[in-house]
């Protein structure tokens, strides 16, 4: 509910639907602001808002959206709709171009990427979404320009007829302009006619102009005469037939053409309902874009919107006030100019002539201290703090904040960008209740105080956890005492069912309020008590002050007259007011304070993060060395193994002597040696002076060979490491002669046995999992395997013998199935249908049940099936096939005969 009435009025709506309007290019989007209204479902809002933030990144982008040519022809499209009507060339024309522009919107929104699933993901899904389903018509639009050329005339071709009577209506006017000139000269050598009269056209016949006096000179027709009467205008007798003519050729020419125009609308006539819904489209992107121009102009934001009430805005802004302020500081008091009405821009100085109202209004703005531009506000309803007293100074911005929350709010639910910070959140209210203003009337018997009571009763009757309320200046308008004690019980009344509120009031009591009653917050507009000027700034969580008596000193008010009025007003209110002004002050400094040990905590923060950085570079750098040295460690470790390894294997295999034993040994030393002193190069100094250990120097003889003894070590280990590998080489031939001797006993043992019975252990051919035979019939058996019954020919079977059958036993002994598994897969088996029909189906929704299809057929042991997916462009049938082919159950699949369905039905054999 949106109460009162003339709610938009009073926050200044209107203003913002006139600035909409004109932003509008046609009466196609201009009728959709008109009906633009309040909306409570979030999802709709949100789709609102982010239509606006598509549009305005297209109007950011490179691309050239369309956006000429929006005719708005749907009285003439719905004209036609009668048989025997037709459009005017000029109405034709208009259709021809907005036909055009639509087909190239739904054009440039249905552009896209395709994903990796074969979908379209479009750019701009929001606006696509508008535009899916419209119907285009370029074939119409092809005939209109075989009718109609690009200035909007009718072309001479568009019919045989039409050129035919053209081109003899242009024979004719040559023959006609011939003779008139002729006659002309002629009249003009006798001195009937100036030298500088030209033929002219008069009812639509050639004519020439001839003075008064002479025209009985010349023979013909009078038609008419100039103004002056100076000059009459004579149809010669020579061209009167064919005159005539040219009106018989233009009447025959205007027949064609309506036939022509009848005809096309008979061609219309059938898609007049789709065309008139694309131009619902149309009208849709025209008010799209007048609220991205409108978002430009306001600066505005367009937040994602919940489901719950709440608001939590920052550095939201009055976008009215704002371009006010911004066009120029106007020297009204009473209010503050509204945008896009320059009649309103400026004071109505024919009411302030006298020298001292003049004077009177400057000290007064002067007074005021209006700012340059608006200053931001952060406004924050929550559900702990859903109701928000406002108190602080006259003309200290009140007014201006409630009116901010207020239409701001309403701008939103409407469907437009609000000015506020991008880290802003704001919800969903069913209802916005305002009382603001003067109300009283003289025709219902109202006063001021009557009109506020009325809304107030308004109000509690509908207020509940999802309303709104907004009221200026509470409880005033009657004895301060009674009013500020029916302000507060209303009050009550709202807190009790929970409604969201922003109300301004100067009153005690209301202030009070807050501290008794959680979910209810004060709010102060601050003011410089050393400049004595208005911040017009809100702080949330104190109360203000009015700071009357110094506002009162500051307007030149009488000294004797302020302490008056102290005096009256008593030395505790004015000491409990300058105690509260003494809180805001101090609470102003510590709230400063607070801030830059705040920014200084970031400072600390950000300066240890950066340290525990370069702290963990550096472990990382040292592990990075340790793990370097240690692989260099190993690689060196390696090459010495493997160059011991080869000057054994060397020894041994040319059986050399022992002069040519100890050159190898000697090589391999100094190998060492040079490892050593590698080593001995990039350690410290100590370490170089310390030397070897005392194990390698147990190692190495003064020559740097190994000893005898190790020597022979090597040796004895390569050799039992060769016997080993002999060894182990003998086993695995044995095993592999049993394995086929057992493999052989089993083939002669089920030669011997025979036929398959029930009760025999079975296997596929070719597969290892076992069975057991349930009933033979004929050819075919009924085999379980594994808890599942299937039926195959017996020519598919081989004999197990009971040692493979246990030790298959135990292997797939923990994959039993469960009642409930061989119940579904006996039901898939009886349901099962040997053939999927796809046709008529969505790619990815055929994909989908090819997939089923194919594991179904696979559970339930099925040989061959058929696919139905049509021939078509081949699309659906190369995907499918695609998919086949990634099967591994899929031996192939091909084309069904011809006389079957040919390429339409793909044979999968399993």
């Amino acid at each position: 509910m949106i109460y009162p009435k003339n709610f938009e009025q009073k926050i200044g709506f209107t203003e913002v639907r006139s600035l909409l309007r004109a932003r509008c290019l046609s009466p196609l989007g201009k009728e959709l602001v008109d009906e633009m209204g309040f909306s409570t479902d979030a999802g709709q809002v949100n789709t609102w808002m982010e239509e606006i933030r598509e549009f305005r990144r297209i109007q950011e982008g490179a691309d050239d959206f369309p956006l000429d040519n929006f005719f708005d022809v749907r009285e003439s499209v719905a004209r036609i709709r009668l048989e025997g009507t037709h459009m005017e060339v000029d109405e034709l024309f208009d259709l021809k171009r907005s036909l055009e522009t639509i087909i190239a919107i739904v054009s440039f929104l249905s552009r896209g990427e395709e994903t990796e699933q074969g979908d379209i993901r479009h750019f701009f899904p929001a606006l696509y979404d508008l535009a899916d389903g419209v119907a285009t018509f370029p074939i119409l639009v092809q005939r209109i320009s075989q009718i109609i050329d690009k200035f909007g005339k009718m072309r001479d071709n568009a019919s045989p007829e039409l050129l035919q009577i053209r081109r003899e209506l242009a024979r004719t006017e040559g023959s006609i302009s011939r003779t008139l000139y002729s006659i002309l000269r002629s009249a003009q050598g006798e001195g009937l006619v100036e030298k500088d009269v030209t033929p002219t056209l008069r009812d639509g016949r050639l004519v020439i102009p001839v003075a008064p006096g002479l025209k009985r000179k010349i023979s013909g027709i009078v038609h008419d005469e100039s103004a002056t009467g100076r000059t009459v205008y004579i149809e010669p007798t020579e061209v009167v037939e064919a005159n005539n003519k040219i009106r018989e050729l233009e009447n025959e020419e205007r027949r064609e053409m309506i036939r022509i125009l009848t005809d096309f609308a008979k061609k219309v006539r059938p898609n007049v309902r789709e065309i008139l819904d694309s131009y619902h489209l149309m009208a849709q992107i025209d008010f799209i874009r007048a609220k991205a121009e409108l978002a430009r102009l306001f600066k505005s934001f367009e937040p994602k919107v919940a489901e719950q009430p709440h608001i939590d805005w920052i550095r939201a802004v009055h976008p009215l006030l704002q371009l006010s302020l911004e066009r120029k500081r106007n020297k009204t008091v009473s209010g503050y100019n509204t945008a896009d009405k320059e009649d309103n821009t400026q004071v109505n100085n024919e009411q302030l002539t006298a020298p001292d109202e003049e004077t009177l209004l400057d000290e007064e703005n002067e007074r005021r201290s209006l700012p340059e531009s608006v200053v931001p506000l952060d406004v924050q309803l929550t559900h702990d703090k859903h109701l928000l007293i406002i108190s602080g100074p006259n003309a200290g911005g009140k007014s201006v904040c409630l009116k901010t929350v207020g239409l701001l709010q309403y701008m939103l639910q409407c469907g437009l960008s609000i000015p506020v910070g991008d880290r802003s959140a704001t919800g969903i209210f069913h209802d916005i209740m305002i009382d603001i203003g003067d109300e009283q009337s003289i025709e219902n018997d109202l006063s001021t105080y009557s009109s506020h009571l009325m809304n107030m009763k308004v109000m509690m009757r509908r207020a509940n956890d999802r309303t709104l309320i907004l009221i200026d200046e509470f409880g005033t308008g009657t004895e301060p005492q009674i009013g500020g004690a029916i302000a507060e019980s209303v009050l009550r009344q709202f807190w009790k069912k929970h409604a969201w509120a922003v109300i301004t009031t100067h009153y005690q009591n209301l202030k009070h309020f807050a501290e008794n009653h959680p979910g209810t917050a004060n709010g102060a507009m601050l003011y410089d008590r050393h400049e004595m000027r208005p911040l017009f700034q809100l702080a949330i969580g104190r109360p203000g002050s009015s700071f009357a008596i110094e506002i009162a000193r500051k307007t030149g008010i009488p000294e004797e007259v302020i302490r008056d009025a102290s005096d009256i007003v008593g030395s505790d209110y004015i000491q409990s007011d300058k105690y509260l002004q003494d809180i805001v002050r101090d609470k102003r400094y510590w709230e400063a304070k607070r801030q830059t040990i705040h920014s200084h905590e970031k400072e600390l923060e950000k300066r240890i993060a950066q340290y525990e950085k370069d702290i963990a570079a550096l472990e990382q750098s040292r592990k990075d060395i340790l793990s370097r040295a240690k692989a260099q460690a190993e690689e060196i470790i390696k090459e010495s193994n493997r160059r011991i390894e080869n000057a054994i294997r060397e020894i041994r295999e040319k059986q050399a002597e022992k002069e040519e034993t100890k050159r190898i040994r000697q090589e391999l030393a100094a190998y060492e040696a040079g490892l050593a002193g590698d080593d001995r190069s990039g350690t410290s100094g100590k370490r170089g002076q310390a030397g070897a250990s005392k194990a390698d120097k147990g190692k190495i003889k003064s020559g740097g060979l190994l000893t005898d003894e190790d020597f022979q070590k090597k040796v004895d280990k390569i050799k039992s490491r060769k016997d080993r590998h002999e060894q182990h080489q003998k086993e695995k031939a044995g095993k592999q002669q049993a394995a086929a001797e057992a493999l052989r006993n089993a083939a002669r043992k089920q030669q011997a046995d025979g036929a398959i019975i029930a009760g025999d252990a079975v296997r596929i051919k070719g597969l290892t999992s076992v069975g057991k035979v349930e009933t033979v019939d004929g050819k075919q058996a009924t085999v379980i395997f594994g808890g599942m019954r299937t039926k195959m020919a017996l020519s598919r079977l081989e004999h197990v013998d009971t040692a493979t059958m246990q030790a298959e036993q135990k292997q797939f002994q923990a994959y039993n199935y469960s009642r409930e598994t061989r119940e579904t897969i006996d039901k898939h088996r009886n349901q099962f249908r040997q053939e999927l029909d796809v046709r008529g189906m969505r790619a990815d929704e055929a994909l989908n049940q090819v997939q089923y299809f194919i594991d179904d057929a696979i559970l339930v042991g099925a040989g061959q099936v058929r696919i139905l997916h049509g021939k078509g462009n081949g699309i659906l049938r190369q995907l499918i096939r695609q998919y086949l082919g990634s099967v591994p159950n899929v031996s192939s699949y091909r084309d069904e005969h011809v006389q079957f369905g040919g390429a339409g039905i793909t044979v999968v054999e399993l």
